[in-house]
């Protein structure tokens, strides 16, 4: 159990066909079908030119399915990090082509990955997978470009073997289940990576509802890998699954959450704290609302930068976080540093928001910045208008905004399209003419 298989390894291992892999509704996918449907596209890919393909796939299944085919056809699989056409076209010259479950509207080569009826002849072996590959992500930079992190195949079984290592037998007998998507690291580790790893069934289907936790089949043992976004929308007066255990990242789970989350499922989540950029870093049973984060084995932080077996620079990475330490090594987490935000578990620069908003018609200026309203955050922006666009705002406010909203959709997460509007005549600066984000959130505090 606790020997974990690396990932170049999940289809030569000496395991039956039959071996359950994942399941979606009455479908269940064995080892055999993996193993016959990465052969398919193999041969596909070998055919093609092109070295990098984005994933971009909902179904858990045949996203393995993609992963372990680009891998072992000697290409790089890219995480782009959404499936927004709009913005896959503008990013289109990061990779050769993209790899999709549905049709997407996309300008360039697109192949779809789709599960296909078993032939009758053994699994050949197929290519191995280079000790130097690597899994290419996106995640929203300082600046709003695409940061691209290159992540090694190695780093991920590392990772995979620190987890098998920490949650020890908890996880023997657990299907896996999952309310995050697979296009960034935590749901890549977590949904996939760990489950084969360590041969546990998964769900290829997204859990978007508490109702579709709650009808998970009761004769089962579930590991479940959720988000404070999803958890604080549990709904106590369903009935519980048997989850045996639930794992929380992508942002900080308040402590009522935690408490909601133990009276309903009677267990207590397991918190990771971690980055695209390094991987888990460390982790917290929460049984009282004071406890601090403890650093896995071999993590080490250094003022504003950590060191990991799972980050290959040796020299580390400076971290988005402001950490304060106890003398034993514990930490709380205190703030953010630079212009990358976190609502709703989502990672939203506030520079993208602004160059979005600069590219639209009429709109001089802009600032964005996190409003907080009712207990909830949401994203505030500060625009200077020229004369036409602001007569436009004036005759009528609520149709001008729906307009914006509507142009900015296509090229941002949900969460970050602006919930709240202040026309002004200029963007106050301080004397060192810098924007000062408490002065800016001033001009939110009531509605006009």
């Amino acid at each position: 159990m606790l020997n974990p298989l690396p990932l170049s390894q999940w289809l030569s291992a000496p395991r039956p066909d039959d071996t359950p892999v994942a399941w979606q509704d009455d479908r269940l996918w064995t080892l055999g079908d993996l193993r016959h449907d990465v052969t398919q596209l193999v041969d596909t890919l070998r055919r093609e030119d092109g070295e990098r393909w984005a994933l971009c796939i909902e179904n858990g299944y045949l996203f393995i399915v993609a992963l372990l085919a680009t891998l072992h056809a000697g290409k790089t699989p890219v995480l782009p990090g959404h499936r927004r056409a709009a913005q896959l076209n503008e990013q289109r010259a990061l990779f050769s082509g993209v790899l999709s479950d549905t049709t997407l509207d996309f300008q360039g080569r697109e192949l779809r990955v789709a599960s296909a009826q078993r032939a009758g002849h053994p699994f050949s072996p197929l290519p191995a997978i280079g000790e130097t590959r690597t899994i290419e992500l996106y995640t929203s930079g300082s600046t709003g470009t695409p940061q691209r992190v290159s992540k090694p195949v190695v780093s991920l079984d590392r990772e995979a073997r620190l987890l098998a290592a920490h949650f020890g037998e908890r996880l023997a007998g657990c299907r896996v289940v999952a309310s995050v998507v697979l296009h960034h690291l935590y749901g890549l580790t977590f949904r996939v990576v760990l489950p084969m790893a360590l041969g546990l069934p998964l769900h290829a289907s997204l859990l978007n509802y508490a109702e579709q936790l709650s009808a998970l089949p009761d004769d089962k043992r579930y590991l479940f890998i959720s988000s404070p976004a999803f958890l604080k929308r549990l709904d106590a007066s369903l009935t519980p699954p048997p989850v045996n255990l639930l794992v929380s990242a992508g942002g900080a789970l308040p402590w009522q959450e935690v408490a909601a989350v133990q009276a309903w499922l009677n267990v207590w989540p397991d918190e990771i704290y971690g980055s695209t950029e390094t991987g888990v870093m460390a982790w917290r049973y929460r049984q009282e609302e004071s406890t601090r984060w403890q650093p896995f084995p071999g993590v080490a932080f250094h003022g504003d930068r950590v060191t990991s077996p799972l980050i290959p620079e040796a020299e580390g990475i400076v971290l988005d976080d402001i950490l304060h330490f106890t003398a034993d090594g514990q930490f709380s987490l205190v703030g953010r540093r630079g212009r990358v935000v976190k609502i709703e578990d989502k990672r939203i620069s506030l520079d993208d928001i602004e160059h979005r908003l600069l590219a639209l018609d009429g709109i001089r200026e802009a600032a964005a910045l996190t409003v907080t309203r009712g207990g909830r955050q949401g994203i505030g922006v500060l625009l200077v208008l020229n004369e036409a666009v602001r007569q436009q705002h004036e005759q009528s406010k609520t149709a001008q905004e729906l307009a914006w909203r509507r142009a900015l959709r296509p090229w941002l997460e949900p969460v970050a399209v602006p919930r709240y509007w202040r026309i002004v005549d200029e963007i106050p600066v301080n004397s060192m003419n810098k924007r000062v984000t408490a002065q800016l959130q001033e001009l939110f505090h009531e509605d006009p």
